[in-house]
Parts: C-alpha cells; sequence; structure tokens
C-alpha cells in the first residue's frame, strides 16, 4: 500500500502544468510538468533486485503511487526507466552512479579537510608561469589529481543521482548505509564537497521533504 503522504500529488503536479503561469517554477522548462507512468509492484521488485539495494521507503512509494520519474525539483526527478532489459536512471549526470555499488553503504564524508584544503592551495596561479602552454599543462594536471579524490567512484557508493540543479550541481538519494533516505547536494564542480541537505530546523531532508517542499513552494510561485 502507498503512503498516505503521497496521496493526491500526482494530481496537484498535473493540475500545476496545466496554469498558464506554471512557466515560471524554476526548471520547468526542463521536465513540462509531465509525469512519467507509476511502476508496479513487479517493476520495483525487478529494479531493486538488478541493484541489490532495497530503495528508501517513501521514494519506493513514491516510484509506485506517483511516477517514475519526470516533474520534479530543479529541472526535474530523474526517471528510471528498463533499457534493453536493464533498469537505469536517465537524466544529466545519472551515469555517475555506479548501480553494482548501490548496495554498498554510503560513506557520508569526503576527503581530509585538512588534506582538502592542502590541494587547492596548490592550484596553479597563471602569474606563477612565464608561458601560457606551461600554465596549461600544469592546470591540466592538477585537475587530474583533483578529480581523482573528488570524483573517486567510491564517494558516491550507495547513492544515485536523481536531479540536475544546473551549471554541473546535482542532487543525490542515498539509499545504502547510515545516511539511506537522505538527500545530498553535489557542488564538486565548483570545488565543493557532497552535503546532506537540511530543513528548516537544520534536520536532514528526506526525499519526501525534499519532494513535497519543492511542490509546496511550486504552488505558491504559480499563484504569484
Amino acid at each position: 500500500m502507498v503512503d498516505q503522504q503521497w496521496t493526491g500529488v500526482r494530481r496537484r503536479v498535473v493540475a500545476l502544468g496545466a496554469r498558464a503561469d506554471s512557466g515560471q517554477v524554476f526548471g520547468s522548462l526542463g521536465h513540462r510538468w509531465v509525469l512519467e507512468d507509476p511502476l508496479s509492484a513487479a517493476e520495483l521488485a525487478e529494479l531493486e533486485a538488478q541493484t541489490g539495494a532495497r530503495l528508501p521507503e517513501d521514494y519506493r512509494d513514491f516510484l509506485t503511487g506517483v511516477g517514475a520519474g519526470g516533474a520534479g525539483p530543479a529541472y526535474g526527478l530523474f526517471p528510471v526507466r528498463r533499457v534493453q532489459g536493464r533498469w537505469r536512471w536517465e537524466g544529466d549526470g545519472a551515469e555517475l552512479a555506479d548501480p553494482s555499488m548501490l548496495a554498498r553503504p554510503f560513506p557520508g564524508h569526503g576527503p581530509d579537510p585538512e588534506s582538502l584544503a592542502a590541494l587547492l592551495a596548490e592550484r596553479p596561479e597563471e602569474e606563477d608561469f612565464d608561458a601560457s602552454e606551461e600554465f596549461d599543462d600544469a592546470v591540466e594536471a592538477w585537475d587530474e589529481r583533483w578529480e581523482a579524490v573528488m570524483f573517486a567512484p567510491e564517494r558516491t557508493a550507495g547513492a544515485i543521482v536523481i536531479s540536475h540543479v544546473g551549471c554541473a550541481q546535482r542532487e543525490w538519494l542515498i539509499v545504502s548505509g547510515a545516511h539511506r533516505g537522505t538527500i545530498w547536494s553535489d557542488c564538486r564542480a565548483d570545488d565543493t564537497d557532497l552535503a546532506p541537505l537540511v530543513d528548516d530546523d537544520g534536520r536532514p531532508l528526506t526525499f519526501a521533504g525534499w519532494y513535497t517542499t519543492w511542490l509546496e513552494a511550486a504552488e505558491l510561485t504559480s499563484r504569484q
């Protein structure tokens, strides 16, 4: 049985999309208020069997009671689809998540802050080089070191990308480990580590809180 918190949510999203001013909501031109059809219980079971991980309960209920993706925060909730017999999440950056690592606990912490600060301090500055070619080579070498640390696959084990915020910034849903069920912001493209999203009271934001907060704000925006 689908949790009552999702009762009427699909209808509310459809109603929002039908409003003449719905385009005022940030990111709506990306998802266009379209919701995928919900997954059946059998499809959800197949998805979880393939990934080896049980998805957070509120997300499971959303997938089977509201939709398998589409209209949602930012440019939309990444849809999960079966492609050539295998399930996968689709969207800008969805491939950053490794489906084979979803059952592994999400680490919840990044590199040692002091080590990270030291690496940032070593980033090349153009004024330190006599030739632009030398500077470009140094930047390329530093970028490789940075990406090896910040984008190591182990950093996002037990998590899936579910939304693109823009400018290579994304949001992840943690599916395994102590942080299971929470949403994390990914601004690593701006040299900022992954960090949990929190509500107004400073508590970790769950999938349900993340989605319903967006929906309520979208309804207010379209009324203004």
